[in-house]
């Protein structure tokens, strides 16, 4: 999906359920629960529903009530679910026939033997009528029984309980009462047809969806929302088409047609949808947009977003991943525009009216909903033919000249994903198409893949780093075509599929093909972003096995441990296995499953089938269906190394998970050989503890080589102190992604409290005489959190000791920066973030950097947010910016200028321009995210935007749906620098009472967790802070 912008963006400038059973390794846990009721086994248990009362369910998700239905979800599936809370709800509907007051075990009155009974008798018969009543009414709730004179020794097997079923918009009873759709239908395909009307913002459409029966049914129900149904008529085999009833159950954005008879097991029937709608004001469904030309009129486009479940909002359809169809797109026009769609164009047909009307191929390959697209719009393009596939670039007219990179960079990485997985993309074209109004950072429609436009224009001379953004998202949509279209995950749950995947990808291709954009240590720094988010107890596991349903749920999915964590996981994976065995495992999964779905398990099961010894799932289910990563603790006796395993959480109430277990791949250097690949040493600790034998003249080890393993370790006060004095004796003796993994360790032990900030300062001494991209980077973000953190606490003396501590350690190598043209991308990286810090933390310097950068007729790239956001301290500097900002054409600039004017301490510039960005307009709201990160940054801004983000709550979860990303972000920008009691009950009372306008997200709980966690550390650090600093 959606790859979002800032999650391409690197890790050093980022702000960025349920649980499930414990011994997550042993072999009972993928055992049956003893108390699950198998009906497979028991028909007694419970009557059968009928066949189209079973829901989709992913395999790797097994509800504890088994048996139910005849549900074929594959070919191969034998076992089938049903919903337990469909069973759940039908206790209560039961039929009148069982009213207890007709119930034959009412007792009839004794013989009268006197007129006046004692009050001993009295009790007593009162006590007996209590008895029989309670038993009555136990007897009537106990499941599958039928009253009869005899008791209730027959099982209800002939009469089905009555599910409950909610009511209509019409009041007439809805006849599905589950948010997943029944698997009684398949769609085979629709024949779409849309008039947009970009004047009155409105369209119309029909949907003609042509399916196939797989169970005996009475009912069809699939997806609407905000849809007005016209007319609607069904036609079965060859039979006369008929005018039917539709009904809708808005809660679940669900319609549906009841049938007085069954449709039969193997029928094809055609339902026709005619309907008419608005426009979507949103970032979802089909959406309007505009922007302004160089003439400063006003152009008009529609453009769709359907992932996650927003295919809905444009056509009636089965908007769920398993349901895949072919699709036959008509699009009606006006002149001036042109339209795209998946599929190239087949004709274009001038109507009466004097529109047009485009239609396009029909599909070739069947498709989940959320990857159909459409788009009428005024753009332009490039194109080039690469390996059969026409491959475009579009944008509006004025921005052709950004398009040609984008280009070059698609159409190599389309030549290496065709080669690397030995199946060549499908499709016949291929667009790439620049939207000025988008949400996410792009979207991996199959064939037509929409970008924003900082997402994918960027001119040819424009800097390294901006290229490497835009060829970030283009690897992650493109390989997308095989993770995701070719093979798409079954449901939601297992969305690491996806995105993992896709995520691995991008980074592998770029590092093949781009080896000049320096990749590696922006991996590296996204592995520790997914370590950070995983540490805490809201996590979740990559492949969620309860359940995923509500819309919020699905899009919360959409986060760092499905996107990075997966990703770290298959590096891990990848590392670990023999040459050339995670290539032929992934072109056999690909082969296997194209054109269908999967769960988590068809993965390892095809990576295991290619001649691994070992079972891959055995290993990579510890690593999938549990949160969290382990803490490997290091103890060294001679040449006896002993390891232990337990769960890296942190907790502020010390909570510790020591039955979790992973199959850890534990790889390790040491001082004989410790730079090169061939050093690499690797031991797998399955086992709470184990013993590595190593030699006594070995002096030190180093764990995690590389930091390929998705795991941290601590070493002791002794291996602490061996591995500091290793590098203050020779720096290189590990490589730089190592030195940046002993500092991320060493800052993460810090907040769990198992080392002392003296010791995290000790390890930072060797710092001073550190050049390399990677360490360094890592050790500034992790002081600047520190110093973000005091500073929001008001800690000033100590706010100045950090800047001095910086300032002494770094000061040297932020001095010796030049100011010049930079071709490295690492030195870039590394020159913007010293830089960078130096204006923020040395007042003299802010002079430097804006008059030294003043007269120059081009600032570098990569130093234009220093020098931009330099100047937006001063309030005239600061007009003069938000002119630039209206006037350039330069999406990566115009970005730029943004986050410098976002970053102003102006209490009136600052709401002006949080108000501006909620409205649209001159900052469009797609922005608002990043505004609201780079203000909360600094010390003015975090207050006044937490205060805008409660008063304006309702009108943000407008434009960003609940749990999205965006939202997801906007709750860790605004809260996560709290550390005080305070913040955290204010924050805490005005989630809790929304309700269901975003009460159970999970951000809300990370975002709790971590004031908490703030909370300890300050508790913890402050006292020996003033003396160490």
């Amino acid at each position: 999906m959606p790859c979002s912008a800032d999650r391409q963006s690197g890790c050093f400038h980022s702000n960025t359920r349920a649980s499930l059973p414990r011994n997550m390794i042993e072999n009972s846990m993928f055992e049956e629960e003893p108390d699950v009721v198998d009906l497979a086994k028991d028909s007694t248990a419970f009557p059968a529903l009928e066949p189209d009362e079973v829901v989709y369910e992913p395999r790797s998700s097994r509800l504890l009530v088994r048996g139910l239905g005849e549900n074929d979800l594959d070919d191969e599936e034998e076992d089938y679910e049903s919903s337990a809370r469909l069973l759940g709800m039908s206790f209560i509907n039961r039929s009148s026939t069982h009213n207890p007051s007709s119930s034959p075990y009412n007792r009839q009155a004794p013989p009268r033997l006197c007129s006046c009974p004692s009050a001993r008798m009295l009790v007593v018969g009162v006590f007996i009528l209590v008895l029989v009543a309670s038993m009555a009414m136990a007897l009537y709730f106990l499941p599958g029984c039928t009253f009869t004179k005899a008791g209730c020794g027959k099982a209800n097997s002939s009469t089905p309980m009555e599910p409950s079923y909610p009511n209509s918009t019409n009041g007439e009873l809805f006849p599905w009462n589950e948010i997943r759709l029944p698997a009684s239908v398949r769609p085979v395909n629709y024949d779409l047809s849309l008039t947009p009307n970009l004047t009155s913002m409105t369209f119309t459409g029909r949907t003609v969806i042509n399916m196939t029966i797989l169970h005996d049914t009475k009912r069809i129900v699939l997806h609407s929302s905000e849809l007005i149904i016209t007319k609607a008529t069904f036609q079965v085999g060859e039979d006369k088409s008929v005018e039917v009833k539709v009904l809708e159950y808005k809660p679940w954005q669900q319609i549906a047609v009841s049938f007085l008879e069954d449709l039969k097991v193997g029928q094809v029937c055609v339902l026709t949808l005619d309907y008419a709608a608005n426009l979507s004001h949103t970032y979802d469904g089909f959406y309007n947009s505009s922007y302004n030309d160089k003439t400063g009129a006003k152009r008009v486009l529609a453009a769709t977003q359907f992932e996650p479940q927003a295919a809905r909002k444009a056509f009636p359809c089965f908007d769920e991943p398993a349901f895949k169809a072919t699709f036959l797109v008509r699009i009606t026009r006006e002149p001036g525009y042109i339209t795209l769609s998946n599929m190239p164009q087949a004709k274009t047909t001038t109507l009466p009216s004097g529109l047009l009307e485009d239609e396009f191929e029909q599909t070739g390959v069947n498709m989940s909903t959320y990857l159909v697209a459409f788009i009428v719009a005024n753009f332009t393009s490039i194109t080039r033919n690469v390996s059969n596939t026409l491959v475009s670039v579009y944008s509006v007219p004025e921005k052709k000249e950004h398009t040609h990179y984008a280009l070059d960079t698609a159409s190599t990485l389309l030549h290496f994903y065709n080669t690397f997985f030995h199946i060549d993309y499908p499709l016949r074209k291929l667009d790439l198409v620049a939207i000025p109004d988008f949400l996410a950072g792009a979207m991996e429609n199959w064939g037509l893949i929409t970008f924003r436009e900082t997402s994918l224009l960027v001119g040819n001379q424009s800097s390294p780093l901006d290229k490497q953004l835009i060829a970030n998202v283009v690897a992650h949509e493109l390989a997308h075509q095989w993770f995701g279209n070719l093979v798409t995950m079954r449901w939601w749950n297992d969305l690491w599929l996806n995105e993992g995947f896709a995520t691995y990808w991008q980074y592998t291709s770029l590092m093949t093909e781009f080896p000049q954009l320096d990749l590696g240590n922006v991996f590296l720094g996204v592995r520790f972003k997914a370590l950070a988010k995983d540490s805490l107890n809201s996590s979740h596991p990559v492949s969620v096995s309860s359940q995923v349903t509500t819309p919020e749920q699905v899009s919360e999915m959409f986060d760092s441990v499905t996107y990075e964590k997966g990703a770290s996981l298959l590096l891990m994976l990848k590392t670990t296995l023999p040459d050339g065995q995670f290539r032929k495992g992934l072109i056999k999964y690909l082969d296997k499953y194209r054109g269908s779905n999967t769960v988590t398990e068809d993965l390892w099961n095809s990576l295991t089938q290619v001649g691994v010894q070992e079972s891959v799932s055995d290993m990579m289910r510890t690593w999938t269906l549990q949160n969290g990563f382990p803490l490997v603790t290091v103890s060294r006796k001679g040449g006896h190394v002993t390891l232990t395993q337990e769960h890296f959480l942190l907790s502020a109430d010390n909570a510790t998970h020591t039955s979790n277990l992973w199959h850890i791949p534990v790889t390790y250097v040491n001082d004989s050989c410790s730079s090169a690949p061939s050093c690499r040493q690797i031991f797998t600790l399955r086992n709470k503890t184990a013993t590595l034998n190593v030699s006594d003249s070995v002096k030190w080890l180093k764990f995690n080589y590389m930091n390929t393993g998705f795991y941290i370790v601590h070493y002791g006060d002794e291996g602490w102190a061996t591995l500091i004095d290793a590098l203050k004796t020779d720096i290189n003796t590990l490589t730089p992604h190592d030195r940046a993994s002993l500092i991320h360790n060493i800052f993460a032990l810090s907040r769990l409290g198992r080392v002392s900030f003296r010791q995290v300062l000790n390890l930072l001494d060797y710092a001073t005489n550190e050049t390399e991209t990677a360490p360094l980077t890592e050790a500034l973000s992790q002081l600047s959190s520190v110093y973000r953190l005091l500073d929001k606490r008001q800690e000033q003396r100590l706010v100045a000791r950090m800047k001095v501590y910086i300032w002494g350690h770094f000061g040297q190598l932020m001095d010796s920066q030049d100011w010049g043209e930079e071709e490295s991308v690492s030195k870039q990286e590394l020159r913007s973030v010293l830089l960078e810090m130096a204006c923020i933390y040395n007042k003299e310097y802010i002079y430097f950097c804006w008059f030294k950068n003043i007269y120059t007729f081009k600032i570098p790239g990569d130093l234009q947010r220093v020098v931009f956001s330099t100047a937006a301290q001063s309030d005239l500097r600061w007009l003069s910016l938000m002119e630039a900002y209206s006037s350039t054409t330069y999406d990566s600039e115009k970005r730029k200028i943004l986050q410098a004017l976002a970053s102003t301490q102006d209490p009136q510039s600052i709401v002006w321009i949080l108000s501006t960005g909620l409205e649209g307009g001159i900052i469009q709201t797609q922005e608002l995210p990043l505004v609201i990160s780079t203000m909360s940054d600094g010390f003015a801004g975090h207050l006044l935007v937490w205060d805008f983000v409660k008063e304006n709550w309702d009108r943000i979860i407008e434009k960003f749906p609940v749990g999205s990303y965006p939202i997801q972000s906007i709750i860790k920008s605004t809260t996560s620098q709290f550390s005080t009691q305070t913040h955290l009950e204010e924050v805490q009372g005005f989630f809790s009472n929304l309700k269901e306008r975003g009460s159970q997200m999970r951000s809300v709980q990370e975002a709790l967790e971590t004031i908490r966690l703030n909370q300890l550390w300050m508790d913890r650090n402050l006292p020996t802070l003033r003396i160490w600093l």
